[in-house]
């Protein structure tokens, strides 16, 4: 059975397991995800599933995207994410609920775009320790420092740590646990952290390292 579905991060909260020890949660609009197509190796050459997530007016999409969702008769969907799977045993125009993928103790993967940050300095994006304090400098607190030698190589290596555009980069948060499903409200629960702002798209998947 596949083990995926797309959502929507609500925003945290906490629960209470039953010794009573407050969990801290991220909660999760998982799904329903429609199934907007199943590669297979005969026809594709690798086998995966296409899911669909979050239905928008009509006029939101292109004449080619809708004519791949009408193959099926499915509704306009803003997202689609793929899913490789050997034997998803699911088939095109199938729903899927976050009930019937996930339950309570899984351990999953989440992936999602970090929180974007803008230009940051050294100190911010990588941790640097700055320049000293004291003994007459008055500009250097927050430098990098020396980028490299000078004649030779005589340029800064490709790769080199230093000030830039910091965050909205995909990040998978991996092995945390489901803490809470509610499958009539959509919404997934899981222990900790997941990345990304509220409202961001998260594509959730099984466990890769369980």
């Amino acid at each position: 059975m596949l083990k995926g579905l797309i959502g929507k991060k609500v925003g945290m909260t906490q629960i209470f397991d039953a010794a009573g020890s407050a969990v801290p949660v991220t909660l999760i609009e998982a799904g329903p995800c429609y199934v907007t197509q199943v590669r297979t190796v005969e026809s594709e050459g690798y086998s995966a599933v296409q899911l669909g997530f979050a239905e928008v007016k009509p006029k939101r999409l292109t004449g080619g995207q809708l004519g791949h969702l009408k193959r099926n008769n499915l509704p306009p969907l803003r997202f689609l994410r793929e899913f490789r799977e050997k034997d998803p045993g699911v088939k095109e125009g199938d729903v899927l609920n976050v009930g019937e993928v996930f339950a309570v103790g899984e351990h999953i993967d989440v992936i999602g775009t970090s929180k974007g940050k803008g230009f940051a300095g050294a100190m911010k994006r990588y941790h640097f320790r700055g320049g000293p304090a004291t003994h007459g400098q008055s500009d250097r607190q927050r430098s990098p420092g020396s980028r490299g030698s000078g004649t030779t190589p005589g340029r800064v290596y490709k790769g080199a740590r230093g000030p830039g555009h910091m965050g909205h980069d995909r990040v998978t948060t991996q092995n945390l646990v489901v803490a809470l499903v509610d499958a009539e409200r959509n919404l997934l629960g899981v222990r900790g952290s997941v990345p990304g702002p509220k409202g961001g798209l998260v594509v959730i998947k099984g466990a890769r390292k369980q």
